[in-house]
């Protein structure tokens, strides 16, 4: 492994007796083959009201992640701009943006279609796809899977928000269909640090592999490189 399996944002939540207790799920960590990236609900809602502390902005714009979500553009964006060089597919999720279904029981209040298209930042490209959900999951009553079929995927990147929410539920839900995901440590996002660290930390030892940003560009790079004409 090119890491330590641990060294990761929640290595200074977790003591060594816990650690001691999920040393069996250590591993190398990798990107699958044929990967796709899995975008989680990089929509305009969640960076309403600017790049602000996340407690002062949800006074304006409920549901809003504030800084936390601004803080990923630069990574995500950076990752997006490798995964296409590479050849491989870009696929967001969305909310459906209704009453009635929600992902999560949070209190919701009316909001505007437009702020479930994607945030301009990290933009779809023309011919990239975007899925719309109601639930957690990217794949719960969606057609995500024939779509990954389709495309020959069987591995995912996962980035977006949040950790504990969505990206959680996709990330699980990606595991049980049996595709390898990797989640990319600096392009999730949550509310909170310790719903972040403990979601990865937890994920990382029973269903995905967490990565650092600048790993998985190495591997997309490689894969670029493959691609290139001799």
């Amino acid at each position: 492994m090119s890491r330590d399996f641990e060294d990761h944002c929640w290595k200074d939540r977790i003591d060594d007796k816990l650690k001691e207790l999920y040393a069996s799920y250590a591993r190398d960590t990798r990107v699958g083959p044929r990967p796709a990236v899995l975008a989680i609900d990089y929509y305009k809602a969640v960076f309403a009201g600017g790049s602000e502390p996340i407690n002062d902005v949800n006074k304006t714009h409920p549901g809003s992640l504030g800084e936390r979500g601004w803080n990923a553009i630069p990574p995500t964006q950076q990752l997006f701009a490798a995964a296409r060089a590479a050849g491989i597919p870009v696929i967001y999720t969305t909310s459906m943006g209704r009453g009635g279904v929600g992902a999560t029981n949070r209190q919701r209040t009316q909001v505007a279609s437009d702020r479930f298209e994607i945030q301009d930042e990290v933009a779809p490209a023309a011919d990239d796809l975007i899925i719309k959900k109601e639930r957690a999951s990217a794949f719960f009553g969606t057609p995500l899977s024939a779509h990954l079929r389709k495309l020959g995927v069987e591995s995912l990147i996962i980035c977006g928000c949040t950790t504990s929410g969505c990206v959680r539920a996709s990330a699980v839900d990606a595991y049980s269909f049996g595709y390898h995901a990797t989640l990319v440590e600096e392009c999730t996002f949550d509310r909170a640090d310790i719903m972040h660290e403990i979601n990865l930390f937890d994920l990382h030892h029973k269903y995905a592999d967490v990565m650092h940003l600048d790993e998985v560009i190495a591997h997309l790079g490689r894969v670029n490189d493959k691609a290139a004409p001799v």
